[in-house]
């Protein structure tokens, strides 16, 4: 494909190990393509170390916000502050790392008419506790960024999605070559994107 339609956006999202330890792989896909999103891309992979840390791709900014928000919630569970701000919020993508390599996880590439934004309004927002109903992190559980920091351990939240169009498609190279993303039509892409196709010669 040379060029991609405006309905053929992509994004990237990866069911954690929560999501398949919890049979809830085809549920989550479900919900996804009755939006009406096509599954370009499909496979359970076991991801390496290597491959997470480049797939989260986050800088000393990024770590010491987050440390910072932690450090808060400490606070105000009466715990000890033992380190900086930025090392906690490294422990963030090391508790990460442990949780995404605990099992396999389900890599998909979806497309559809802002693929992004749709999967994102689908997933909910990061927290599962504040998750509004009717997203899957609201509708499937329950944690909390408190109750995992108590822990020490990564808020099981499902899902990974991509948070921006060139986000997605950096993700994407790290997950799948080239070869593994299909360019098809299917039936309901013909029903709801009809003027489209007819204009474009899709």
């Amino acid at each position: 494909m040379t060029q991609r339609q405006p309905h053929q956006e992509r994004s990237l999202v990866l069911l954690k190990t929560d999501a398949v330890q919890r049979s809830l792989v085809g549920e989550i896909i479900k919900r996804f393509e009755l939006k009406g999103l096509k599954i370009a891309a499909l496979k359970m992979v076991m991801p390496t170390e290597q491959q997470l840390l480049d797939h989260y791709n986050k800088d000393d900014e990024w770590y010491t916000r987050k440390g910072e928000g932690i450090v808060e919630d400490l606070k105000a569970q009466g715990r000890d502050i033992k380190k900086e701000p930025i090392e906690y919020g490294k422990d963030i993508i090391r508790t990460v790392v442990r949780y995404m390599t605990e099992s396999p996880v389900v890599a998909i590439v979806f497309e559809g008419v802002g693929a992004v934004a749709t999967v994102t309004r689908t997933v909910g927002s990061t927290e599962p506790a504040t998750a509004d109903v009717g997203t899957i992190r609201g509708d499937y559980t329950i944690d909390s960024f408190s109750h995992a920091t108590y822990e020490d351990r990564a808020v099981k939240n499902l899902i990974h999605q991509s948070e921006s169009v060139e986000e997605a498609e950096r993700e994407i190279k790290l997950w799948f070559d080239e070869n593994e993303i299909h360019d098809y039509v299917t039936a309901q892409e013909r029903i709801m994107y009809e003027a489209i196709k007819q204009n474009k010669g899709v």
